[in-house]
């Protein structure tokens, strides 16, 4: 049974862009390096056919991430939210006298705090999930307690 992954359709489709150019482009680098080290003659002791092999095995390995990950997402909805916090809500928060901020709750492949996105799975995004506008809720983080409100949920 394959895991279930939140991605908002933009990540899904990122992420099948990068799928695609590594099954293309990248395989094909690779394949045209390994036959210039397999040239070379004396494989033991080749250094550029190993690490060919060895990028060989890493891109594989990613390629069959991306797929597992892609087989298994739940694309985010953004209409389908019920006024509590859940995937896919934008979430305005207050901590104290701190002004507000806006977080779009997004799966951990996508989390980038720095532009609004945190994982539902992070400590602020366990917090605030299944909670409404209106609610206080207290966030353990690795720097302490945080009382945050939730200002609004869309």
């Amino acid at each position: 049974m394959s895991e279930e992954y939140y991605l908002t359709p933009e990540g899904a489709e990122k992420m099948r862009e990068e799928l695609q150019d590594m099954k293309t482009r990248q395989r094909d680098e690779l394949a045209k390096r390994l036959r210039f080290a397999i040239q070379q003659g004396d494989l033991s002791e080749n250094a550029d056919y190993h690490k060919a092999k060895e990028d060989q095995g890493f891109l594989e390995g990613k390629i069959r991430e991306y797929e597992e990950i892609l087989a298994g997402a739940r694309i985010i909805d953004k209409g389908n939210v019920n006024g509590m916090v859940d995937v896919g809500s934008t979430v305005t928060i207050k901590e104290g006298s701190y002004p507000e901020e806006k977080y779009y709750m997004v799966g951990p492949r996508e989390a980038n705090p720095r532009e609004g996105r945190i994982s539902h799975e992070s400590p602020i995004g366990k917090a605030l999930m299944g909670h409404k506008a209106g609610d206080s809720v207290t966030v353990e983080t690795p720097g302490g307690k945080m009382q945050l409100k939730i200002i609004s949920v869309e």
